[in-house]
């Protein structure tokens, strides 16, 4: 990662959008989940330019780009003006395949934008990167599973909860058995006359 800006544990889960390159275009939408995950919403992944200005217009969330270079220079305006007029929007996950400086110098990146989000950069071809991610990735679905079994039992729990309380549903409970122990008793001596 080439920034002066933050560091990308930093912008994994603060509100700052940002410009993320290098890597595959899933390694990019792993990253933007995560993200996601961090404000508890759901992604928001935007692929054409009809979708991108409603998008846009939300008051938070994280919207994803896998590729700013596909919706062109007038959606990236789009991004750009969202990004120095609206106060209150999503954060901006601006994909880049390759290097951004590449696609700047290529024309498919705006300069504009790229300055706008220069302190915000994540390269995901810095060394060791890649491997931090796929480890942390790794442990963030095992702490979700373990999460979402622990919801499932809860929902279980609940849910037989609510039909014991269902009306008309008979619920009985048998009383705890209670042992006694017996003494050997020697047979009772009868009074019998004499014969």
């Amino acid at each position: 990662m080439t920034l002066s800006g933050y560091r990308e544990e930093e912008l994994v889960c603060n509100r700052a959008s940002l410009i993320i390159h290098g890597g595959t275009e899933e390694e990019r939408r792993s990253w933007a989940q995560e993200a996601a995950r961090n404000f508890d919403v759901e992604l928001v992944e935007v692929r054409q330019v009809a979708d991108l200005v409603g998008a846009l217009r939300q008051r938070n969330g994280v919207l994803f780009i896998p590729d700013a270079a596909k919706l062109g220079r007038e959606a990236q305006g789009h991004i750009l003006r969202c990004l120095q007029m609206q106060e209150e929007r999503p954060k901006v996950v601006v994909g880049v395949s390759g290097a951004a400086d590449a696609a700047l110098a290529r024309g498919t990146l705006r300069e504009d934008l790229h300055y706008r989000l220069h302190q915000a950069q994540v390269d995901l071809q810095k060394d060791g990167l890649r491997e931090l991610l796929r480890r942390r990735w790794s442990l963030q679905a095992e702490q979700l599973a373990v999460k979402a079994a622990a919801v499932k039992a809860a929902e279980e729990k609940a849910r037989a909860d609510a039909e014991a309380r269902r009306p008309g549903t008979v619920t009985r409970t048998l009383p705890k058995t209670r042992k006694t122990v017996s003494s050997a008793r020697k047979p009772a001596a009868r009074n019998a006359a004499p014969r």
